[in-house]
């Protein structure tokens, strides 16, 4: 009986690109026998559900992660210099990853091989959201330059939790609560941090809980795409092209970029023999998609092959797998400005701007796990106005892109650790 369950079970990425390719000729078949309606109605709302439940784990997920990551940089008190520069260093490379990523994706527009008729179809279904995001941001404007910054404090906590959209709020409040927690004597605060860790446990638990019901969901959101795009065989050559760029982004980050950074500011260090160590970890990483488990391979790669000390090593590469996150800064930027141009949703260059911040401060919150980010993105769309169903054009073909993104991060990690360390006095 054992032996059969074990025959029968297929790993996550399998389930959901079946259930991509389910909820495709589901929706097909509806489109053919005009049976949308019943689509809508019957299959639809188990995929509005899983978007819901994303949208419910979001809030606490960012804040719990985000104070854990900050009070477990204690160590900085003691290594201030090298702390100081770790934190530069990784916000400098995802705040580059981001942009890059929004380069691309404004460059090559893969969403726009989607057929104007059906996009704007699409827009007719979200009319309201898009108008009103837009009212907001002409609300701005008017306010002056330098309202978005009184934004980013709320007044009252609780309401700013209550409201997925008034994240950046909320992570305000995380990173204030976190550094006020590391100015005071550790053994003072002992009980919160614990309290913390053991409440990260819960919420990673329930993101994948969460995660395992990803395959209903796709096959309940593809339907509703193709009968919203009308069975349109555009929005398939368009998905083709977006995963392309997410791919070609994540593969000169990881290839050009890092070994020419390596190049130039670790001395002492080859290039070749920098990617001839760091091959395991990325290979490693690429199966796992999870950086958090590839963290033993990186720490002995980065130690015995690349001779980084014991004391840099240890303290940077831990907090890479929290902090560092460039392949997912890239990823997510190519996966915003796609979603919001086959949906029809013209981003200005102030959102585009937002886009890029949220990116940021959203990758640092990404937990290391496989399937993670889907709760970021969910965020990150909801809080600029793009209606998070949108998700399901991405997450069928999620996986490859999730193993090729977390070498990525890896290997910026291992980055940053010899860049540190080869430059020391």
């Amino acid at each position: 009986m054992d032996r059969k369950k074990k025959r029968l079970s297929f790993p996550l990425y399998v389930q959901i690109i079946l259930g991509m390719a389910l909820g495709t000729v589901i929706g097909i078949t509806a489109v053919a026998i005009g049976a949308g309606k019943f689509v809508s109605h019957w299959i639809v709302p188990w995929g509005q559900m899983f978007i819901r439940l994303l949208q419910l784990i979001a809030v606490p997920l960012i804040f719990v992660t985000l104070v854990k990551g900050i009070t477990g940089l204690k160590d900085i008190r003691r290594f201030s210099q090298l702390g100081g520069r770790m934190l530069a260093l990784y916000l400098c490379f995802i705040a580059a990853s981001a942009t890059f990523g929004i380069t691309l994706a404004v460059t090559v527009k893969p969403g726009s091989l989607v057929k104007q008729e059906v996009v704007e179809d699409i827009q007719k279904q979200y009319q309201a959201n898009i108008e009103e995001k837009t009212l907001a941001a002409e609300q701005n404007i008017d306010q002056g330059p330098l309202n978005f910054l009184n934004d980013i404090i709320p007044n009252n906590i609780v309401n700013a939790a209550s409201n997925n959209s008034n994240i950046l709020q909320v992570i305000f409040f995380a990173v204030f609560f976190a550094m006020s927690v590391l100015l005071i004597p550790a053994h003072r605060v002992k009980p919160v941090v614990e309290w913390f860790n053991a409440l990260e446990e819960i919420i990673l638990k329930m993101v994948d809980f969460i995660i395992k019901t990803t395959p209903v969901g796709v096959v309940a959101l593809m339907a509703g795409l193709i009968v919203d795009f009308k069975g349109d065989v555009s929005m398939f050559s368009a998905l083709g092209v977006y995963a392309l760029t997410v791919m070609a982004g994540l593969l000169i980050i990881m290839f050009i970029v890092y070994p020419t950074v390596i190049h130039f500011f670790a001395r002492n260090l080859k290039v070749t023999g920098f990617l001839r160590a760091l091959y395991p970890v990325q290979l490693f990483a690429f199966t796992t998609s999870s950086s958090a488990a590839t963290l033993p391979v990186t720490m002995k790669a980065v130690k015995d092959d690349l001779k980084v000390s014991e004391e840099v090593a240890e303290f940077v590469l831990p907090i890479g797998v929290t902090v560092n996150m460039d392949g997912t800064a890239c990823y997510q930027a190519v996966a915003i400005v796609f979603i919001a141009q086959v949906l029809g949703i013209e981003l200005s260059f102030g959102q585009l701007i937002v886009v890029l911040f949220m990116t940021v401060l959203s990758s640092i919150g990404t937990p290391g796990i496989p399937g993670g980010t889907y709760v970021i993105l969910a965020m990150v769309l909801t809080s600029i106005g793009i209606p998070p169903e949108g998700l399901a054009l991405i997450i069928g073909i999620d996986r490859p892109l999730d193993m090729l993104r977390t070498s990525v991060n890896v290997t910026g990690d291992a980055t940053v650790a010899c860049m540190i360390d080869k430059n020391r006095a």
